[in-house]
């Protein structure tokens, strides 16, 4: 049996898949297995032990006949396809791919999840819903030491995370760097070192979350993705914005505090730990107002 999961982006999406994707390679112990991903994703999914195949789709646009052609072939000859990414654009994969058995949100589609209520639901539970119409009830814990276990880099003996990144094109989700700084000299009053992940778009933030506390470590850009899951398992804590790196720790179970801002629901996106478990939650509608104080009274 050949079996196909789509599951593009972005970073925390992919996160949440986690458990959807073991669920999948448990119930079908035997198939073949292929992940449609991304180019960023692609590394991460290799390493994975749910996939014996991944491939990586271009996203061509709807004038590019050549690479439409490259893309029917790569979702050409399954037996089912879980579509975990439902969108817009994986719902046409569904014709593209010529109306396989498919798990998806296209009406029509042999394992449609559709209705008002899927809108409504967090990632997790809208991806358990989906694979229950499907037939897969049992969602086990996934098994992440094939992450959870890569050698990191020399660490402090205790250290806290610090995620001050978001999207470039979504800077209402970015509490200040200014009061990560602050909240960095907090952690040292308690015994932490804060460590700052992230990638090249957050160096600046660190270098300035560095100048208000010097104490802190600067691995911005100094780590790859793979890497982020063992760090973050051997931290006591992370404070986050809603953002892939603040999924990674929340998953490899890390105590997490996640700030959001009206730029994004909690209730739909939020993090979530390796067994389903809920980080702790600080929404204010401008994170710049957040004060400093009221995140670290939550710390845990």
């Amino acid at each position: 049996m050949k079996i196909l999961v789509i599951r593009l982006g972005a970073l925390g999406d992919v996160v949440m898949s986690f458990g959807p994707f073991a669920a999948i390679r448990a119930h079908h112990p035997g198939a073949e297995i292929t992940l449609l991903t991304t180019k960023p994703f692609a590394a991460l999914a290799e390493a994975a032990p749910w996939f014996d195949r991944v491939e990586v789709d271009a996203r061509p646009a709807f004038w590019n006949v050549a690479g439409l052609l490259r893309l029917r072939r790569q979702l050409a000859g399954f037996d089912m396809v879980y579509d975990l990414q439902t969108s817009g654009r994986s719902g046409w994969y569904f014709h593209l791919a010529g109306r396989p058995a498919w798990s998806g949100h296209v009406r029509g589609c042999r394992f449609a999840q559709v209705g008002p209520e899927r809108e409504r639901m967090h990632t997790i539970e809208r991806q358990r819903d989906q694979l229950r119409i499907a037939g897969i009830v049992d969602l086990p814990r996934p098994e992440l030491a094939f992450l959870t276990e890569r050698p990191v880099p020399a660490l402090p003996d205790r250290f806290a995370l610090l995620v001050p990144g978001a999207s470039a094109h979504r800077p209402g989700k970015r509490w200040p760097a200014a009061k990560y700084g602050e909240l960095a000299r907090v952690l040292v009053g308690r015994g932490l070192v804060p460590v700052v992940v992230g990638g090249r778009d957050e160096v600046a933030l660190a270098a300035e979350i560095l100048a208000a506390c010097p104490q802190a470590l600067d691995l911005t850009a100094k780590t790859a993705l793979l890497d982020i899951f063992a760090i973050a398992a051997k931290a006591a804590l992370v404070v986050g914005n809603d953002t892939g790196p603040t999924h990674i720790a929340a998953a490899a179970g890390c105590p997490a505090v996640v700030l959001f801002s009206s730029d994004s629901d909690p209730a739909m996106t939020a993090p979530r730990g390796p067994d389903g478990a809920w980080p702790v939650v600080i929404r204010v509608k401008v994170l710049a107002d957040l004060p400093v104080e009221r995140v670290a009274a939550a710390l845990p």
